[in-house]
Order: structure tokens, then C-alpha cells, then sequence
């Protein structure tokens, strides 16, 4: 019997910001993991699903020319205010992820913490192509993502190695693949996942 695969919608991202909310993903400092490759990335860069903007803004501060999207107008717009506050400059735009393939801007990076798990296979398999055009030739896309290796079925759906794989065959190059740890807020872990963050796979891959 095939695994039946929830796959959240619009409206449950949305639900997360209200009302002073804090979703589990929106820690108050960027992933650990993209902090270790950060002296990797220079030039242009996109972060895909920006969410309130940490990630972003923390490769900002380095002088790199950074542009974060997400789909949800209430994470970008906390995004904004945040830059303006702490005097970085950073382009954040309201943009579907899944509309990247009809997109006139090139990046000689991307970042995704936590956009892949969200899909469907078939929408996963737009997003890639919507990576691949605003990708340059050569540049890196650096990704995190929840792994098959975090128990439970609580969040989002789980993510095999084998998948990754085969998401990124033609045009691309898998340079890493590593089991790592995705930051949740200290509330959801322990209870809801894993201590010390929910498993994850940390994936460089080149666009050849």
C-alpha cells in the first residue's frame, strides 16, 4: 500500500503567522548549517522561502546581494521590518517558490531551508526546474531539508536520500549529502521533534 503523503496548502502557512504566532521553523538566527558553508557564497543570492528573514539577512550582513521570497506576505513583511531595523539592505519580494521558471532574474546561488519537503512529487518537480532556470551555470544550491531518519509524522513530510538523488539528475551535480540537524524553536524540540533539532540532509548540488 502506498504511504499517504500530507502535503500542506497555503492556508496552513498563513495560520502560522497570525496573531503573533511563532511557527516552529522561525528561529530568531539563521541555520547553523548554512552559517558553516557561508564563506562558499559570494555574487547573488536567492533565498527561497525566506520566512521572516534570518538566513537572508545574515548573508546580507556579509555583503553578498541578497533577494528572499516567500509566498506568505505577513513573513516577508516581518522580513522588511526587520531589515530596516537592523540597517541591512535586502531585496524581499512576495513570490510563489513554484513560480521561479517564469522568472527573468539569474542568482549564482540559492538557499532553501525547508521549501523542498513541502511539495508534492509533481510540484517538486516544477520547483526544480524553477531552480534550474534562475540558477547560473555553476552556481551552488544549498539546501536544507527534513529526512526519513526523523521519527514521527508530525510537520512535514520526510525526505529520503534517494529522492534528493533522483530530483537532481540531468544538469546537475550532487557535490554533498549529509545527514545534519534542521533548528526548530526550542519549544517544538524534544516533544514534537527530535532533541537538538529535527534530522535532516544538507545537500550541496552544482548546477552544471
Amino acid at each position: 500500500m502506498a504511504k499517504t503523503v500530507r502535503i500542506p496548502d497555503r492556508t496552513r502557512f498563513e495560520t502560522a503567522y497570525e496573531g503573533g504566532n511563532q511557527p516552529p521553523w522561525n528561529i530568531p538566527h539563521p541555520q547553523k548549517q548554512l552559517v558553516e558553508v557561508a564563506d562558499r557564497i559570494s555574487g547573488t543570492l536567492l533565498d527561497s522561502g525566506c520566512g521572516t528573514g534570518e538566513n537572508a539577512l545574515f548573508f546580507a550582513s556579509r555583503g553578498v546581494k541578497v533577494t528572499g521570497i516567500d509566498f506568505i506576505a505577513e513573513a516577508v513583511e516581518q522580513a522588511k521590518r526587520k531589515a530596516k531595523e537592523r540597517g541591512i539592505d535586502v531585496e524581499f519580494l512576495v513570490k510563489d517558490a513554484l513560480t521561479l521558471s517564469g522568472w527573468d532574474r539569474q542568482f549564482d546561488n540559492i538557499i532553501d531551508s525547508g521549501v523542498f519537503h513541502v511539495f508534492s512529487d509533481e510540484d517538486r518537480a516544477r520547483y526544480v526546474e524553477g531552480l534550474a532556470h534562475v540558477l547560473k551555470s555553476g552556481g551552488h544550491y544549498y539546501m536544507i531539508v527534513f529526512s526519513d531518519a526523523e521519527p514521527g509524522t508530525h510537520g512535514p513530510r520526510r525526505i529520503s536520500k534517494q529522492e534528493i538523488l533522483n530530483a537532481f539528475t540531468n544538469g546537475w551535480t550532487i557535490e554533498s549529502l549529509v545527514p545534519s540537524r534542521y533548528e526548530v524553536r526550542k519549544e517544538a524540540q524534544g516533544e514534537v521533534f527530535s532533541e537538538g533539532g529535527a534530522k535532516a540532509w544538507l545537500a550541496v548540488i552544482r548546477k552544471n
